[in-house]
């Protein structure tokens, strides 16, 4: 079977895969893109999303990524439904292979493959998500206006998320299984002045609870001790505020990765360790991690990819 070959070769869709497409097509680059596992990134699992420039009433997670998917196949972009098993960035032309066996050579290769927020593991999370459960706060919080919310996790993060949701919600509980936060000390002199944040110590979620939508949580403090207590609280949003793992296992010993997995990029640039491959979203975002960033950053990776072609002819 001959090895088919791009200009560019994006791995992974969501906002900054569709945004890379987008850009590189414009350029007459002609990009092939591999959507993966789930076409679209984790917006497709977000209800309404009403932070994003352009949907002044708000759009469906789903219908957005479908209007950015449109927009590149508009301009040319080939979009595979596939995900890739393997990347050979040892040399150039880049080699991949997807999911069917099918080889590909690319002269440059942007990275999208985005993050997982990372869940408790139980089987409610999954029932309630998008009706109480949510991994984004900024992204969420709006829908929980005067309304009950609790956020699990005790680092900068869960701490970041309590902090602004006080400012939408009536009540913030912050579920936290040790007797300390993990914040710096700034972040947690900030949420114990909080007035409408309470935090619940040495606290663990058992599970949720609800008709037509999350209701409240089942907890239980001090476990396995003999000061065990089991107790439920009615709440409308339920946070999940314990990190995210960036999806890039398949680079580990070709990019240089931080302690957390993320790929380095050079500055403010896309580039990375290796010439000629970029990374743009989640995957190389530790910090911001919103649609937006995403959607810059893979025009700028295009962008980069452009130029890095145009300096080789």
């Amino acid at each position: 079977m001959a090895e088919e070959k791009t200009r560019v070769l994006i791995i992974g869709s969501g906002p900054a895969g569709y945004t890379a497409a987008l850009y590189a097509s414009r350029a007459n680059l002609r990009p092939i893109l591999f959507e993966g596992d789930q076409p679209g990134g984790q917006l497709t699992t977000t209800t309404e999303i009403e932070n994003f420039p352009g949907y002044p009433e708000g759009v469906q997670g789903p219908e957005m990524m479908e209007h950015f998917r449109q927009q590149a196949l508009r301009f040319g972009a080939e979009i595979k439904s596939r995900t890739i098993d393997m990347v050979d960035f040892s040399s150039r032309p880049f080699k991949v292979k997807d999911d069917r066996g099918e080889e590909y050579l690319a002269d440059t290769v942007i990275v999208s493959t985005g993050a997982s927020a990372k869940y408790l593991g139980l089987p409610d999370e999954e029932k309630y998500r998008g009706l109480g459960v949510s991994a984004c706060a900024t992204c969420d919080g709006f829908f929980y206006r005067k309304k009950n919310v609790a956020v699990v996790g005790g680092g900068d993060t869960a701490c970041e998320e309590a902090l602004y949701l006080s400012t939408l919600a009536k009540k913030v509980y912050m579920i936290v299984r040790r007797g300390v936060l993990r914040a710096s000390d700034v972040m947690q002199r900030r949420v114990k002045e909080r007035e409408n944040i309470e935090i619940l110590w040495h606290t663990n979620t058992l599970g949720l609870y609800g008709e037509d939508g999350l209701e409240g949580a089942h907890l239980v403090q001090n476990k396995d001790t003999g000061e065990e207590r089991k107790f439920d609280i009615e709440i409308d949003g339920f946070f999940l505020a314990i990190g995210h793992t960036p999806n890039t296992g398949l680079f580990k010993g070709q990019l240089d990765l931080d302690e957390q997995g993320y790929i380095k990029v050079h500055g403010l640039h896309t580039s990375t360790n290796v010439e000629g491959v970029f990374a743009a979203g989640d995957c190389a975002d530790p910090h911001y991690q919103q649609a937006i960033v995403a959607a810059g950053s893979g025009c700028r990776a295009a962008m980069d990819a452009e130029k890095f072609l145009m300096e080789q002819s």
